[in-house]
């Protein structure tokens, strides 16, 4: 018995003595430096640094997020738009009589955009025209839309109808816009009513061609072809099933159809053959300046022509954001 007691105490001893070695991750420990401890705890200045160049690179991946940026650049020409329209039709009947003791005035605080040869305030006759012009623009761009629409439907319920449409639709691309645009405001004798009709008639094509292919594609559908053996007819189909799906197509190419026709509605315009002198409108404000540009008077036609352009660049730019949202057809092929 007092042998084995002795035997176990110094076995104790013996590992009491055995020097204690240190493990790979306490010497890995001990050897960090104190800054880099400090960095991976967060008590350094080097992660908040950190931390602040990941919240701005935070803040500015969301903003390159094109859904986010389409929402705020579609709100705020969507403001700029309105805001002009509602300005220009509510505007006096007064504010843009002649007064010739401020004829020819340069641009002031009193006169924005100065004054022309009959002492007319031209920020009040460039708003009155582009009320106008948007209001033209409006009436073409969903008569254009209106007529590609129903070839798009009609051009779907059977394949000789197809056929017509597709020939009628090449033959109007074939000739130019302008061409056509003043052949039809001379035949329809001006005025409003007639160059909005003119540009309906020839703004449509395009929109009509990707009306056409959507319906083709959805034709293929499988609830579609079950429609067809249910016994539902053709133009049943077309307008039930297939019409809703067309409605983001047909919206933003309504939106993207308006630049183009406020452009060329102030060039027929320019030409003589658009709205009639007594009305406000940006291309008979262009024509009239065109003959005092000779004589100094710049702000007659700079003006106008930059608010016309604003106004183009917002509706396009509404447009483009409305396709990125619905993620329909690309801005390039409504025209």
């Amino acid at each position: 018995m007092k042998q084995t007691i002795e035997r176990s105490s110094e076995q104790m001893t013996e590992t009491s003595q055995v020097p204690k070695v240190k493990t790979a991750t306490q010497e890995v420990r001990l050897n960090i430096n104190p800054g880099l401890l400090q960095a991976e705890t967060g008590k350094g200045t080097g992660t908040t640094r950190q931390t602040r160049k990941g919240y701005a690179g935070a803040r500015d991946q969301n903003f390159r997020n094109p859904r986010q940026r389409a929402v705020i650049w579609g709100s705020l020409a969507m403001i700029w738009i309105v805001l002009v329209w509602l300005t220009g039709r509510l505007l006096p009947a007064g504010s843009t009589l002649t007064s010739l003791m401020d004829r020819n005035l340069a641009p002031t605080w009193a006169y924005p955009f100065g004054t022309d040869w009959l002492g007319r305030d031209m920020f009040m006759r460039t708003l009155k025209g582009l009320a106008t012009s948007i209001q033209v623009g409006l009436l073409a761009a969903c008569g254009g839309g209106l007529i590609a629409m129903l070839l798009g439907l009609a051009a779907a319920s059977s394949k000789a109808a197809d056929r017509v449409i597709s020939w009628i639709i090449d033959l109007f691309l074939s000739v130019p816009h302008l061409v056509s645009l003043v052949m039809l405001a001379f035949v329809f004798g001006g005025g409003l009513a007639g160059v909005a009709a003119a540009i309906a008639l020839t703004h449509w094509p395009n929109l009509a061609r990707i009306v056409r292919a959507e319906m083709i594609q959805l034709k293929s559908a499988e609830y579609i072809q079950i429609s067809h053996k249910l016994g539902q007819s053709r133009l049943q189909i077309a307008v039930q099933h297939m019409l809703p799906h067309l409605v983001p197509q047909l919206f933003v190419g309504v939106l993207l159809i308006f630049p183009h026709a406020i452009l060329h509605e102030a060039a027929i315009t320019f030409l003589g053959l658009g709205l009639s002198p007594q009305q406000p409108a940006i291309g008979i404000i262009l024509s009239e300046s065109m003959r005092y540009l000779s004589a100094g008077m710049w702000w007659l036609a700079f003006f106008p022509g930059l608010s016309l352009l604003l106004v183009v660049r917002a509706f396009d730019v509404l447009g483009n954001s409305l396709k990125t949202l619905t993620g329909t057809v690309n801005s390039r092929e409504v025209r």
